[in-house]
């Protein structure tokens, strides 16, 4: 057998890496592997997460790792990146708490809230002591969130918040949520409001019967008559670009992230060809299982050195929301592509747990439709190569 060259050689990004985005990329990396997938197995079967973790999380610094101040990491944004890739290269469920944590709720606090605010929350939440949710999507409002239902009614010196909230990461365990409401005596305004768990009216009932992200807690947000004080309300929102603008937070951090769930794929089917023997020699020495091989490699080292560039874009205040769904468009449907030929190369036991791959592949159904599905993204990207909006029909 001649010498392998490695996904990483393939690649050969070191050079371009900060030293500190490599520590924490490695740093990350390491706890997944020794910590993390030990519980993973049985959290995913079982439909729970491990929250022994968070205050280890925390203490990686994974939350809000690209803000500055408020006892977070100050990353930069390919660190970040870097980061969200070793998370879900364990599993995308616990990528999802993270990014969430950051990008929907953090960031929210940061560019919307004022500084008492950001004082009180962000500490709290990049500690791990908190944990939040963000509520946008409705069951008759996801692509189009300005079909949102949920309304807020300034009344004296509080708001009061009626709706429902539907397939939100963490609301059965958060502590707050950045819910997005339309202020009916205020033109059906949409504005960001922190509802805080103890609220009366304030329910997160958990979504049974998933096949996807089950090592993730998803629910619901209820709002009945919820009364929350004026000063929780996010001064700095307004319109629904505010929101949009954190799901660009978080898009980005899922462009990095499923990167990483195709690594382990790739990883585990390059061993497992290796060792099983089939017809007398390995069956990573049949040409197809090379082809299927190569383009699994091809695809992770366009995906990542796409990412390094739009990074390095982010981290310039250069990259745009366009360039975002791009990001997430063309590696969400290769990571899920790659996943689904990993399946089919582990043979009939890749439908077991017994390897990640079929765990990677059931996530990524989910990862495939929220932040913005494929055909929405496609769309996202169609307006702006044309300036024709094809949104609506």
């Amino acid at each position: 057998m001649s010498d392998r060259l490695s996904l990483d050689s393939l690649l050969n990004i070191e050079h371009l890496l900060h030293d500190d985005e490599r520590a924490a990329r490695d740093a990350v990396q390491q706890w997944v592997k020794t910590r993390y997938l030990p519980l993973l197995t049985e959290a995913h079967r079982q439909g729970t997460f491990p929250a022994e973790v968070i205050p280890e999380l925390a203490e990686l610094g994974v939350f809000g790792s690209n803000i500055d101040g408020y006892g977070c990491a100050g990353m930069s944004n390919v660190g970040y990146g870097l980061v969200m890739q070793e998370l879900e290269r364990g599993d995308s469920g616990l990528r999802s708490m993270c990014s969430v944590q950051g990008s929907l709720v953090m960031y929210p606090i940061l560019a919307f809230g004022n500084e008492i605010q950001r004082k009180k929350w962000l500490p709290e939440l990049a500690s791990g002591r908190m944990i939040g949710c963000f509520g946008l999507t409705e069951p008759s409002a996801g692509s189009d969130p300005s079909a949102m239902k949920t309304t807020a009614v300034k009344d004296g010196s509080h708001y009061v918040l009626d709706g429902m909230k539907a397939w939100i990461t963490s609301s059965p365990v958060a502590h707050l949520a950045v819910v997005w409401a339309k202020v009916t005596n205020e033109d059906d305004h949409i504005r960001g409001f922190v509802v805080e768990r103890g609220t009366p009216g304030f329910e997160t009932p958990e979504i049974e019967g998933k096949f996807s992200l089950r090592a993730s807690p998803t629910g619901e947000i209820h709002l009945n008559e919820c009364r929350i004080p004026a000063e929780n309300l996010l001064p700095q929102s307004g319109g629904l670009k505010s929101p949009l603008s954190c799901l660009t937070q978080a898009r980005y951090g899922i462009a990095w992230g499923v990167i990483g769930a195709a690594m382990d794929c790739f990883d585990t089917v390059l061993d497992y060809g290796i060792q099983r023997i089939a017809f007398g020699k390995p069956i990573a020495q049949f040409q197809l299982y090379q082809q299927q091989l190569t383009e699994i490699a091809n695809q992770i080292v366009h995906g990542q050195l796409m990412n390094l560039h739009y990074g390095r874009l982010k981290d310039d205040g250069k990259i745009t929301p366009v360039q975002v769904s791009l990001m997430k468009r063309n590696n969400v449907r290769a990571a899920r592509e790659i996943a689904s030929m990993a399946r089919g190369m582990l043979g009939g036991i890749g439908i077991t747990d017994a390897y990640p791959v079929i765990r990677h592949m059931m996530n990524l159904e989910s990862v495939y439709t929220y932040e913005g599905t494929h055909e929405i993204h496609t769309l996202a990207v169609g307006r702006a190569l044309t300036g024709l909006n094809a949104f609506g029909g």
